[in-house]
């Protein structure tokens, strides 16, 4: 695989001036750059969302309708600490103490995935090698979208605005069956790690127990209780599917836009600009003034803040936004963002159809 290699030269220093102003910006304040109580206690909120309704399902003699309204609940539950604990932990800006981070972490094998794979993907080839085909495995969605210029085209891209929508709650189903044994396989074979690398007997061990756990809670357990095989299929499917189209939507709409570019590398693996200035160019902002798509999302909708700042938990974005836009306009770079979240999937919907026609005729 290519070596990608980012600029160094920063004639206007952008990022040194942008750096001194969000720390002048705590220190003035006396802020932790991690978690609060609030998002503590947020926390407590969406773990609620999620298990509260799979003790009354398991509990109680529901109706029908019941049961499916509790199973998409869950599945906005399982987004929610998704995005506002899981992914603050792992980008360890949930809390100050580490261990704290890495049991809040840890709640991706609740959902589905592994926190070793997750790091790799998201923290390391996400974060680094944001939009760039073939390195950022998130615009990567195989053959049956087309999610960059760069990508094969195919005729069934043509109606990709049609269908996209409805593929995108696979995501996690895909997590808890199939994507987390080939991501490690792939990542240790490649020796690709966020911190130390691990073992790998041990990854691999603790990949096993993590699905056995997961399908013991969410399969087993249903199962155990007197529930048909059929009836928790359909339930694990719905939780699933309500999970993965919103956290599937979240990331298009900071990403996969007409705003956002998707960069490539020379010959020789180098790219144009710094990567401060890189994620910029390919990362989008949306509903910025919207508090329940910003408390729901876990501030993913300021993306722009997130890309350059994910060191730093996701309940000061809102305040350093206007650092950001501030000082991108002051060194005349761009700063994306949609007003609305309906402006925003309109948009991205746009592109979609835009990434579905055939390259010679785009």
């Amino acid at each position: 695989m290519q070596t990608i290699r980012f600029s160094t030269i920063d004639k206007a220093k952008f990022f040194r001036t942008l750096n001194k102003k969000v720390n002048g910006y705590f220190k003035d304040n006396n802020l932790k750059k991690t978690g609060n109580w609030k998002l503590y206690l947020k926390a407590i909120f969406m773990f609620a969302l999620l298990i509260t309704p799979l003790v009354l399902v398991l509990t109680l003699n529901l109706p029908i309708w019941a049961m499916v309204l509790l199973m998409i609940i869950m599945g906005v539950g399982m987004a929610g600490v998704g995005m506002n604990v899981m992914h603050d932990a792992n980008h360890e800006s949930f809390s100050s103490k580490k261990w704290v981070n890495k049991l809040m972490g840890s709640s991706i094998y609740v959902l589905a995935g592994n926190d070793y794979n997750w790091k790799v993907q998201h923290n390391v080839l996400h974060h680094t090698y944001t939009n760039i085909q073939g390195h950022d495995e998130d615009i990567d969605a195989g053959r049956i979208i087309r999610f960059s210029k760069h990508s094969k085209w195919s005729w069934i891209h043509r109606y990709q605005k049609y269908y996209s929508f409805l593929l995108y709650g696979l995501l996690t189903i895909n997590w808890a069956i199939t994507t987390d044994f080939k991501q490690t396989y792939v990542y240790l074979k490649r020796k690709l790690s966020y911190g130390k690398f691990p073992n790998p007997a041990t990854q691999w061990t603790k990949l096993i127990i993590g699905k056995i756990v997961y399908y013991t809670i969410w399969i087993a357990l249903p199962l155990f209780v007197g529930f048909a095989w059929w009836q928790v299929l359909i339930g694990f499917f719905i939780m699933h599917y309500t999970a993965g189209i919103i956290l599937s939507v979240v990331f298009q709409l900071a990403h996969v836009m007409p705003n956002t570019e998707m960069p490539a590398p020379d010959e020789k693996g180098n790219m144009k600009n710094t990567w401060a200035i890189h994620q910029l160019y390919t990362t989008s902002n949306f509903a910025p003034k919207s508090w329940l798509v910003g408390f729901f999302t876990g501030g993913l909708n300021y993306q722009v803040e997130h890309h350059l700042f994910s060191n730093i938990s996701h309940i000061h974005y809102k305040k350093l936004a206007k650092i950001v836009k501030e000082t991108a306009q002051e060194f005349s770079l761009p700063y994306n963002e949609y007003k609305t979240m309906r402006k925003a999937i309109i948009e991205h919907y746009n592109q979609l159809s835009e990434l579905g026609k055939k390259p010679i005729l785009a």
